[in-house]
């Protein structure tokens, strides 16, 4: 596990060893819990390769549909059997 220095206002120090106590989080899982979650949010869900190559291949299948509302293409697919 690596470590990290990093600076903050006496204050925000103070705040952050408060909600890491409440939670009965030392500091460092604290702080690494928020940057993780941090992280997740920047990357998320849909931002992935494997989704992003999910996602083409769904506008792929879709790109000859029939403009319009789903339902209307449903029905009109079904009522042509």
């Amino acid at each position: 596990m690596s470590k990290v220095l990093v600076s903050f206002d006496d204050a925000l120090l103070r705040r952050i060893d408060r909600v890491a106590s409440s939670r009965g989080l030392t500091r460092s899982a604290y702080l690494a819990q928020l940057a993780e979650r941090d992280a997740a949010r920047a990357s998320g869900p849909g931002k992935t390769a494997a989704v992003q190559a999910a996602l083409r291949n769904l506008d792929r299948l879709f790109a000859d549909a029939p403009p319009g509302e789903s339902t209307t293409a449903i029905r009109a697919a079904r009522d042509a059997r």
